[in-house]
C-alpha cells in the first residue's frame, strides 16, 4: 500500500482549530496528528495520505489535504468516548486547503479513475496505483501553491539566480526524496542527534524533517536532486536555525559547532539511544 484516503467529517470530529492548523503548516511546513483508519491494520510508515472532507457541512465534500503516514496502525481511545477504541495512524500533514477551497467530488470523479468518490465513506482505504498519479496531477493543478518559506527573499530584493531556492524547498517536501534520504541516513537529527521516536515513543517513529545542504547559489537550471547526497535529516529546531537570519543555509557542521559553543553537547548525561543517534549523525558528517 503506497497511498490511502483518510476521511474527515467535521460534524463528528472537529478537534482541530482548522485556521490555526493551516497557519502552522504555513510557518513550519507540517503538523502532526492522528487519524482513524477504520479496521485497517496493514498501513506502514511512508504511506501517502490524502484527506477527504466528508459529511454534511456548509462547504461540501472534497479533497482538502495531503500528508505522510508516520506510524504503523495502532489502537487508541476515541477522542470523545474514552471507553471505546479505534485504529489510528499518525500523519504528518504538509498541505491543507482552506475550508471551501477543497477539490469537489465532481472534479475528482471526472479526473481520477478507480475510486468511487460519491460512495466513499470509510477512512484508510487504499488508492489504486493509477489513481495515485491522477490525484497528484490534480493536486498540483488545483491544490495549494508552494508553501511559504521564511527564507525566501521578497520579490525585487533577490539577486539574479537565487530563485532556485523555491526548487530546493520543493525537494525538501517531496515524499519520495524524503523516503530515500531517511532510508540511507536514518531518522535521527544529523546535527544534534535527537530522535523523535526515542523522545516521544512509537507515535513519532520515522518522523523527522529533511534539509537540503546545497546552497541555492550553486544550483543551475539543469539541477537534479540526489536524495542521499543532497538531503540530511534535521529536527525542527536545527532545521529552523539552519535558515535563521542567513541567505545561505548553515551546514550541519556549523550547526553542531553552534550547539557545542552553547554548551549543549558537552557534559550531558546521555542514554544509550541518544549516544547511538549521535554516532549515526557523526557517520553522516564523515560522508560529506
Amino acid at each position: 500500500m503506497t497511498a490511502i484516503i483518510l476521511g474527515w467529517n467535521p460534524g463528528r470530529w472537529n478537534r482541530w482549530a482548522y485556521d490555526a492548523v493551516i497557519e502552522q503548516i504555513a510557518e513550519t511546513g507540517q503538523v502532526l496528528d492522528r487519524c482513524s483508519v477504520g479496521r485497517r491494520r496493514k498501513i506502514t510508515p511512508g504511506t501517502e495520505a490524502w484527506l477527504l472532507l466528508q459529511g454534511q457541512n456548509q462547504h461540501g465534500r472534497g479533497l482538502i489535504g495531503h500528508g505522510i503516514v508516520t506510524s504503523e496502525s495502532y489502537e487508541a481511545p476515541h477522542y470523545s468516548d474514552p471507553s471505546a477504541t479505534l485504529r489510528y495512524v499518525s500523519v504528518t500533514f504538509d498541505a491543507l486547503l482552506p475550508l471551501g477551497s477543497q477539490i469537489p467530488l465532481e472534479v475528482l470523479a471526472e479526473t481520477v479513475s478507480g475510486v468511487r468518490w460519491s460512495s466513499l465513506r470509510e477512512s484508510g482505504r487504499s488508492i489504486p496505483p493509477g489513481a495515485e498519479v491522477e490525484i497528484r496531477r490534480l493536486w498540483q493543478d488545483l491544490g495549494p501553491g508552494p508553501g511559504t518559506d521564511p527564507t525566501t527573499l521578497t520579490p525585487g530584493t533577490y539577486p539574479q539566480g537565487s530563485v532556485a531556492r523555491v526548487e530546493v524547498n520543493r525537494y525538501e517536501r517531496s515524499p519520495e526524496a524524503k523516503r530515500l534520504c531517511l532510508a540511507f541516513h536514518g531518522t535521527s537529527c544529523a546535527a544534534c542527534g535527537f530522535s523523535f521516536e526515542a523522545g516521544y515513543g512509537e507515535v513519532a517513529r520515522d518522523f523527522v524533517q529533511v534539509h537540503h545542504i546545497v546552497p541555492a547559489s550553486q544550483l543551475g537550471p539543469g539541477y537534479q536532486l540526489d536524495p542521499i547526497a543532497d538531503l540530511v535529516p534535521l529536527c525542527a529546531n536545527c532545521h529552523n536555525v539552519a535558515h535563521l537570519r542567513v541567505s545561505t543555509p548553515r551546514s550541519v557542521p556549523e550547526l553542531r559547532a553552534l550547539i557545542t559553543s552553547a554548551g549543549h553537547m558537552s557534559g550531558q548525561v546521555l542514554d544509550q539511544e541518544t549516544l547511538e543517534a549521535q554516532a549515526g549523525a557523526r557517520r553522516i558528517l564523515e560522508q560529506q
